[in-house]
């Protein structure tokens, strides 16, 4: 004998629904970011920018690259926001279509410099030794100023894999000497290091690019004023959050070492 279920059926499967996730509250820790300059409210530089960006006749490229994008000291940022005829690319290569969507299409093949030291393979050019007028012909081209920001070591990859571009249509030029046996000092010396340059004559992008345009420009002078001034302040912000360096136990072992040592010699001498 079977039993018969005498109960009514659902017409539907019931649907539970469960709770919505709620938004996460924000960290009231995290810190505010200007909307315009895009740096912490802290350190931001809006004060000191132009209300309009610096018109150039010199077009100024930069590969920035990857790793240096997220570093609190890079100054590529400010530069395209200081600079109207600004941009910047983040690679680790120079390529060609970076170039063509930044160049005009409908003027002659510009005439074109790249900022980076000599070195025994590929010398350069001081640009002040640079000839303007023939170099541009007479202002018929216009003028491209290509950087790379990258610590040392990067920059130096992103020049060498880039070298097979640029010599077709570029020239490489140095502001001065670069000696790899001189210890190079920080953005600005100051007795709190924001960031150590490897050797003398090293300097950050912006400052270069500042002393590149003061020869390239025609009010040169001001415009790198205008930039190093800048730069000024973007160190003295940034200072006020960092303590003063302190030298390593290892190195301070080396110091005291040596001292004892050039104390010896005296007493044998003496």
């Amino acid at each position: 004998m079977q039993c018969i279920d005498t109960e009514p059926k659902p017409e539907y499967e019931a649907t539970f629904h469960l709770p919505l996730p709620t938004a996460a509250a924000p960290d009231p820790h995290r810190r505010s970011i200007c909307s315009n300059c895009h740096r912490p409210n802290t350190v931001c530089l809006c004060h000191v920018l132009p209300i309009e960006p610096i018109e150039t006749k010199t077009k100024v490229f930069i590969l920035h690259h990857p790793h240096e994008t997220h570093h609190k000291l890079s100054t590529t940022p400010i530069l395209t926001k200081t600079l109207l005829h600004a941009t910047a690319v983040t690679g680790r290569r120079l390529r060609r279509v970076d170039l063509s969507s930044f160049i005009d299409r409908h003027s002659p093949k510009p005439a074109a410099v790249y900022l980076f030291p000599p070195s025994p393979s590929s010398p350069a050019v001081n640009i002040s030794d640079v000839n303007l007028t023939e170099l541009t012909e007479n202002g018929e081209r216009e003028l491209v100023l290509i950087a790379f920001d990258g610590t040392w070591k990067h920059a130096r990859e992103m020049v060498k894999a880039s070298e097979e571009i640029l010599s077709d249509f570029a020239i490489r030029v140095c502001l001065g000497i670069v000696d790899e046996n001189v210890s190079g000092g920080s953005i600005y010396d100051s007795e709190l290091i924001l960031r150590k340059e490897p050797f003398s004559g090293c300097v950050s992008t912006m400052e270069a690019v500042a002393r590149a345009l003061s020869v390239l420009e025609p009010n040169g002078f001001e415009i790198e004023t205008k930039l190093i001034g800048i730069l000024r302040e973007m160190v003295r912000l940034q200072a006020g959050f960092l303590k003063p360096a302190k030298p390593r136990p290892k190195l301070l072992k080396k110091v005291k070492a040596k001292e004892k040592m050039e104390k010896d010699n005296c007493s044998l001498n003496a």
